[in-house]
């Protein structure tokens, strides 16, 4: 039985960064997220609401850049068209689904970002530490996609100075190029707008979880090394959890249930 796309579906092209031999050709990106870090309890959102804040990182470890190409559609929105270069030079471009959105930031202004770059997810977790069921999600979707920090500076081919640059404010943007380079990172404090989960009225032990990259809008040499996870009992207080499984690794350390998607 032949398996047809949905009238009105766009059609993306494989990854090539999975085929090992088109991937010998090819200087791919890796994009993993550091564990969610310097978590905080916060008090000041709207009546009667805790959040929980996280800090995190976008880091590439991959062997070329995570680079993406905007081109305008809509006020608010830009398809984004992906480049991935070659070994022996030149880039490939490839259509993947990705799209840059002009995020508005409060108390500060709007910005051109990665639309759907990361996602934010709060699981409820088992004696064995193993998640069991998803049971909130944050608010923070959108990132600049840029060369902030140099966690990884030692990895072969990480340029000594940043490539790419702060995300546009510029409204009038046509075409606009987002990335991050090898060894550096896209890095954002635990205050930083909508950096939190909503944990009002939970508790227990529970995986707070961060994903690079959910729905794979930049094709990569290892699409399954994108989340990280840190354990946490609520109502938090800092210090040791004292929940099971520690440290709970996203794609190992997890039953499958009807919450994935």
């Amino acid at each position: 039985m032949s398996l047809s796309i949905p009238a009105g579906a766009p059609a993306y092209a494989p990854n090539p960064c999975l085929d090992p031999v088109q991937r010998s050709m090819l200087n791919c990106p890796d994009l993993v997220m550091q564990r969610p870090s310097g978590l905080v309890l916060d008090y000041t959102a709207d009546a009667g609401r805790v959040v929980l804040r996280a800090g995190n990182s976008i880091d590439n470890v991959g062997r070329g850049p995570a680079e993406l190409h905007g081109t305008r559609v809509s006020k608010y929105f830009m398809n984004g068209r992906q480049r991935i270069y070659r070994r022996a030079g030149g880039r490939l471009g490839i259509t993947t689904g990705a799209q840059l959105f002009f995020k508005f930031v409060p108390r500060q202004l709007r910005y051109w970002k990665f639309h759907r770059a990361a996602a934010f997810e709060l699981w409820r977790i088992d004696s064995e530490g193993l998640r069991t069921r998803l049971v909130r999600r944050g608010p923070k979707i959108s990132y600049c996609l840029r060369d902030l920090g140099h966690p990884r500076s030692e990895l072969a081919r990480s340029p000594a100075t940043e490539v790419y640059p702060a995300c546009s404010t510029d409204r009038r943007e046509q075409r606009v190029t987002l990335g991050t380079s090898v060894g550096w990172a896209d890095v954002y404090p635990p205050s930083y707008p909508e950096q939190w989960i909503d944990v009002t009225g939970l508790r227990g032990c529970f995986a707070y979880r961060h994903t690079a990259d959910p729905r794979n809008g930049i094709y990569e040499s290892n699409e399954r090394n994108n989340s990280a996870t840190t354990v946490v009992r609520l109502p938090f207080r800092a210090g040791r959890q004292a929940c099971p499984g520690g440290r709970v690794e996203g794609e190992v350390r997890r039953r499958p249930t009807p919450y994935d998607y």
